[in-house]
């Protein structure tokens, strides 16, 4: 099989780009650099600006300001048709008066290829997305996974130099989407495309690329690996963002804060002055033991499959969701009493105290 190898990869620069739409700043001087045969998703709610970014590397919208490099070459005046990208959109989009083969066909044929030379990589293609032997099927032969991979062997056969994928499994079933999800991140490290995913899918974003860029307000708040953004968010919208925390009061004091009688270790000590602080803990760091004794008691449970995640009132009246092994469920029905522990890993602070508030499921 023939496919683009990692030594075709193409670094990818977006640098300082602005772009306006009716008073609202979809992008904010965003720079974001890829590197050759790169994956990186970005993150964030909607109206973030991740989706207008896409489309300015795409050549589908033009920024106000800012330059769109690929390769070390300014494309930024280049038009979409020229810029050698294969795109990959939440619609599949496929022609349903041509056949899989067909649809992937296309784009080569737009581009002169000889007939018997792209017919056979398009079945190549169609064979690295799994469904070479539907080649000859009618979109509405297919599923929707199946449609999906076709859209992406029709994105992969022209060889483009970068993949831009958008919102491309958000119209899939939950168990097809993580199917899918594997599969892309599978067949892009084969191929070795610089690709960039837009998703507000979390787990998603976090399961599949080598970075991961959480955006807000058309800015880039943290760019970094993705056990890195999860663990050690570099500010509290990230942690916000990405996974569930509580808030809990604390008083910071240095590097370090004192939240429900636990000094922990603070991942930016800069980002709240010394004082009542806004503590966001991760359910996995609340530790809970049986104790009859104990002060707290289960509110509820909510069973997740190997992990529960259980919500316990403090002695104050307040709530705090933790994460334990389903096995643990039958020792803390709800009413039983229970000790809270944190573990002492690195927190995110926000300035200003409060009440707790339980994580956002």
């Amino acid at each position: 099989m023939t496919t683009v190898g990692l030594s075709d990869s193409v670094a990818v620069h977006l640098d300082g780009l602005r772009r306006r739409f009716a008073g609202v700043q979809a992008l904010d001087n965003l720079d974001l650099e890829m590197a050759p045969g790169e994956l990186i998703a970005l993150l964030g709610p909607s109206g973030c600006g991740k989706t207008t970014a896409l489309r300015v590397l795409a050549g589908l919208e033009d920024a106000d300001s800012g330059r769109v490099l690929v390769g070390g070459k300014d494309i930024t005046n280049v038009p979409a048709n020229r810029r050698d990208m294969g795109m990959v959109f939440q619609a599949y989009s496929l022609f349903p008066h041509l056949t899989a083969l067909q649809n992937v066909e296309f784009g080569m044929a737009l581009r002169k290829m000889k007939p018997a030379a792209r017919r056979e990589r398009a079945g190549e293609m169609l064979d690295l997305v799994g469904i070479g032997t539907h080649a000859e099927r009618y979109p509405h032969q297919l599923s929707g996974g199946q449609q999906q991979r076709v859209a992406l062997a029709r994105a992969l056969a022209i060889r483009p130099k970068v993949l831009l994928l958008d919102e491309p499994l958000s119209a899939l079933d939950a168990k097809v989407r993580v199917q899918l999800r594997d599969e892309i991140r599978r067949i892009q490290l084969e191929v070795g495309t610089t690709t960039l995913f837009v998703t507000h899918d979390q787990e998603e974003a976090l399961a599949v690329a080598d970075r991961v860029g959480v955006m807000r307000a058309g800015r880039l708040e943290q760019l970094a690996a993705p056990e890195e953004v999860y663990q050690q968010p570099a500010t509290a919208f990230v942690a916000d963002f990405v996974g569930l925390s509580n808030r809990l009061p604390g008083t910071l004091s240095g590097a370090s804060v004192e939240v429900l009688d636990t000094v922990l270790p603070v991942v930016d000590p800069s980002a709240a002055p010394a004082g009542p602080v806004t503590v966001l803990v991760r359910p996995e760091a609340v530790e809970l033991s049986v104790d009859p004794d104990g002060s707290s008691r289960v509110f509820a449970a909510s069973f997740l499959g190997p992990t529960s995640r259980v919500t316990v009132a403090l002695p104050t009246g307040d709530l705090i969701i933790a994460q334990v092994a389903s096995a643990m469920l039958p020792e803390i029905p709800p009413g039983a009493a229970v000790r809270v522990a944190l573990r002492r890993v690195p927190v995110v602070v926000e300035a200003g105290g409060g009440a707790a508030q339980p994580a956002r499921v």
